[in-house]
């Protein structure tokens, strides 16, 4: 059993950033990290990865193979790695035994909430390797300084939670860049917390594009309320995730309602007790 991070949202969000300061932060800790980059559009990586999808295939080979552009040629890439899982599973398996993992996927973000390629590849190596996955999800906090913005971003992350059907949690990337966007209508709080949307509702009526689809409005914070989608950063993050993904339940020996306490117990244990992966 292995445990990882699935790295995802949308182009420039931060995604290989946040896989190399999450490595660094990782290894300071004590745990052995490999990264496996599966953007082969990304040709300027930061951190040395274990596995490159660009061994198997390049962005720029299958455009002028196939006349595709961008989109359509990432699209093509994880469906070539899907029917070359094996391929990427031999790559993986020296990893399991003493390695965390952190998976860095294109930014497209059609490819986790349309299509199923990127999903299926997920789903092949969690039942192939025996893996313990949950999606990071990176969202640019310059959303939060516009409403509709933000209220569309909330809608791209719970389709992409419903479509993976792994743990999930989001994250707010950049966010020491905030304030150049301007004074935020609320404290941060709210938008880390998702708190009432209602509140966004004055917000958008002042701008009269927006005004005339106050119903729709309503009804999509709604539908983003009726879930609970979680945001914390970096210590706190690691703990989250090594939660929802059972990281800290590894090598513990107890009984079902002892690992039930412990779930639902604050985020607060010392993750320097849980070298599982070290």
């Amino acid at each position: 059993m292995a445990f990882g991070q699935v790295v995802i949202g949308p182009p420039g969000s931060g995604k290989t950033t946040y896989c190399n300061g999450m490595s660094q932060f990782l290894s300071l800790i004590g745990r052995k990290v490999a990264v496996i980059n599966l953007d082969p559009a990304n040709d300027a990586l930061p951190y040395d990865c274990a596995v490159n999808i660009e061994d198997l295939i390049k962005l720029s080979d299958v455009m002028n193979e196939h006349s595709l552009g961008p989109n359509g040629g990432l699209v093509y890439c994880m469906d070539y790695l899907e029917k070359n899982i094996d391929w990427l599973q031999s790559k993986l398996e020296p990893l399991l035994k003493d390695h965390y993992l952190l998976f860095d996927f294109p930014g497209q973000v059609e490819l986790f909430f349309l299509h199923s390629n990127a999903k299926n590849v997920i789903m092949k190596l969690i039942k192939k390797l025996n893996l313990r996955l949950t999606a990071v999800h990176l969202v640019d906090a310059h959303l939060c300084s516009d409403p509709g913005k933000y209220v569309s971003a909330l809608l791209l992350t719970l389709s992409t939670m419903l479509h993976l059907e792994l743990p999930h949690i989001n994250v707010l990337s950049k966010i020491d860049l905030i304030e150049s966007y301007g004074k935020l209508a609320f404290n941060l709080d709210f938008y880390t917390d998702v708190q009432d949307l209602s509140y966004l509702q004055h917000q958008l009526d002042q701008d009269p594009r927006a005004a005339k689809y106050r119903k729709l409005t309503k009804e999509l914070c709604d539908v983003v309320q009726d879930f609970s989608l979680d945001k914390e950063s970096v210590g706190n993050l690691v703990k989250l995730i090594d939660r929802t993904n059972g990281y800290i339940f590894a090598g513990m020996e107890s009984s079902a309602v002892e690992f039930s306490k412990i779930a639902v117990r604050p985020v607060d244990w010392d993750y320097y007790r849980y070298p599982y992966c070290c």
